[in-house]
């Protein structure tokens, strides 16, 4: 007899099912990218109203990053103990609040705080979503389903860039952008609520009844034939640690189910986020350097964000045929050589145009694929914290970037020895991936290595949750 969670992967897809949380959950990543983008625009507006420095400048996306990577850990932690379903909604409500407030700021510090603390309910959605959204996915269609969930990226990117560039002209410019942001955001918190628990994480947690009546729904809402179906008894507990604490036992059962393999996934995260906020934060302010004015600077960022779409729909295309590993291991260093490539002709700006394009077009190809593999990597009772791990662990890192990267690195170094550094950073976490880290195409969630090592996984993961909430 098969489980309920094998019944669930082999569903057949329908939009009206699976599709509506992938949709639902799409736009919730759609502000996360859209909020992100948005630093790269405020920052030369806010440095002009508040008179500030090259580091201050820098700070701007800093405070948003870093209060992102508390956010990733802390709502992963929350979505593998007490639901995805909670942590869906939660998150977007504080982010909607806090940027309500940001707008509103009287100072540069208080826009500080307050962005941190945008950032603290954002960082969720993206460990949050990914883990919603692969739980309900066919097995057969998830690698297409969640690079497509990347799509959504570049549409918030380049939302943020076409509105920041609307209302420059106008006054108190920066305010309106992040006002404008925040209405959207709200309606999507309303609709959130009516998202159904994941199967799969009632099943790991002991709610059978409930496992069954979602999954019966949506064999029904799907039109497949119902079939008799097991699910497993969940690991005992008699305890579970809370706050600070829980995050940090989430982060030691991570490494302790693999070493290797969280190990690949976070080296992945750092290296390519890394190169990705740098040009997302500092390119506006880069080409403003260059001579371009301020609408000329804003219109060509915003032009990297929209090739982007074209980036998603070739991951799409390519994740399910090629599988994840050999489009990360060739798409990641192709972006990074781009950026670089951009900063040796960037006396030339068509042809620095057409190579920020060309970044951003690869970028977008390698980030969904990447998101998707990694959160296939791990268990059901892990899969949202060790996604928010090792989205943390790239925020944590890349949310200084900005800082360094404009008081040392650019100014110092220059561009083109900068990019090449971080390039091959790039190169040396995809050698890792190639022997670290296993393929998942068309493998079942919980079951994606070989036999003989899942078992041995499978009894580490049990045996190390077991002792953490006992």
């Amino acid at each position: 007899m098969r489980t309920g969670d094998q019944v669930v992967q082999d569903l057949p897809w329908k939009w009206g099912v699976q599709g509506r949380i992938f949709i639902i959950g799409g736009l919730g990543y759609m502000f996360d990218a859209w909020d992100v983008a948005l630093n790269g625009f405020l920052t030369p507006l806010l440095a002009d109203e508040f008179a500030l420095t090259t580091g201050q400048r820098g700070l701007v996306a800093t405070a948003n990053l870093v209060g992102m990577a508390v956010g990733a850990v802390a709502w992963g932690t929350i979505a593998d103990r007490v639901g995805r379903k909670r942590a869906f909604s939660i998150t977007l409500m504080i982010f909607a609040l806090f940027s309500v407030l940001g707008a509103l700021s009287p100072s540069w510090e208080i826009f500080l705080v307050l962005r941190f603390l945008a950032g603290v309910g954002l960082g969720g959605c993206i460990p949050v979503d990914y883990a919603i959204v692969s739980e309900f996915s066919p097995r057969k269609q998830r690698g297409k389903v969640l690079a497509a969930m990347d799509g959504w990226w570049p549409i918030g990117t380049t939302l943020a860039g076409v509105s920041a560039t609307l209302l420059l002209p106008t006054t108190g410019n920066w305010r309106w952008m992040l006002a404008l942001m925040v209405l959207p955001a709200l309606l999507l918190f309303w609709v959130r609520r009516g998202v159904p628990e994941s199967p799969l994480y009632l099943a790991r947690t002991g709610r059978e009844a409930e496992a069954r009546a979602v999954i019966d729904d949506m064999v029904a809402r799907t039109g497949a034939t119902p079939e008799p179906y097991a699910i497993p008894a969940p690991v005992a507990t008699t305890g579970r640690r809370r706050g600070v604490v829980a995050a940090f036992e989430q982060l030691r059962l991570v490494w302790a189910y693999s070493p290797r393999i969280t190990g690949v996934a976070w080296s992945l995260f750092i290296s390519v986020m890394v190169v990705y906020y740098a040009a997302l934060a500092w390119m506006p302010s880069i080409l403003r350097a260059q001579g371009m004015g301020e609408i000329a600077a804003f219109g060509s960022t915003t032009v990297m964000n929209a090739v982007g779409i074209l980036g998603v729909i070739t991951a799409v295309l390519l994740v399910e045929v090629v599988g994840r590993k050999w489009v990360i291991g060739v798409a990641a260093p192709l972006a990074a050589l781009s950026l670089l490539v951009f900063s040796l002709v960037l006396t030339v700006p068509s042809a620095a145009i057409v190579m920020i394009a060309v970044f951003g077009f690869f970028a977008l190809v390698v980030i969904p694929v990447m998101y998707a593999y990694v959160s296939e990597l791990y268990p059901t009772e892990l899969r949202a914290s060790g996604f928010g791990w090792a989205s943390s662990s790239s925020r944590a890192v890349t949310g200084f970037v900005p800082v360094i990267f404009g008081t040392l690195l650019w100014p110092i170094l220059g561009l083109p020895l900068t990019f090449a550094l971080m390039g091959l950073f790039v190169v040396g976490a995809v050698v890792f991936m190639a022997f670290g880290a296993p393929e998942t195409r068309g493998r079942e969630l919980d079951r994606i290595t070989g036999e003989e090592e899942q078992q041995l996984l499978d009894a580490g993961a049990t045996a190390a949750v077991g002792v953490a909430r006992s």
